[in-house]
């Protein structure tokens, strides 16, 4: 299922054209356009699910392809040896700011403790 007006699924039909770092089938990876690290990626599934409060079991195969996904971003960033942070924002509090469900993978420095 996709959704008319959100961002992340137009980006996802091709109707915003966006450089993608990696694609599987399930899901693509962008760069943030407001990093908060040297590596800030987005790792996007196809599908959208507004955030992980929705997630059901018919979800696992999208969540497995999204996660496989962030072990090829990590490499073809290249912070694969050095370590990255993976983290779900869910809702408003948490500074989601696109509702679609996204992986955010962070690196390339020292990163210190959230919240």
């Amino acid at each position: 299922m996709q959704m008319q007006d959100c961002l992340f699924c137009r980006m996802s039909r091709g109707e915003i054209q966006v450089e993608k770092v990696a694609q599987n089938e399930h899901a693509f990876a962008i760069r943030d356009i407001n990093p908060r690290a040297p590596i800030h990626c987005l790792i996007i599934p196809k599908v959208h699910v507004d955030s992980a409060r929705e997630f059901e079991w018919n979800h696992t195969e999208m969540l497995a392809g999204v996660f496989m996904l962030a072990k090829d971003v990590a490499r073809v960033e290249g912070v694969w040896e050095s370590g990255y942070r993976l983290a779900f924002n869910v809702g408003d509090a948490a500074g989601m700011t696109v509702h679609h469900l996204h992986l955010h993978l962070l690196g390339g420095r020292m990163l210190g403790p959230e919240g």
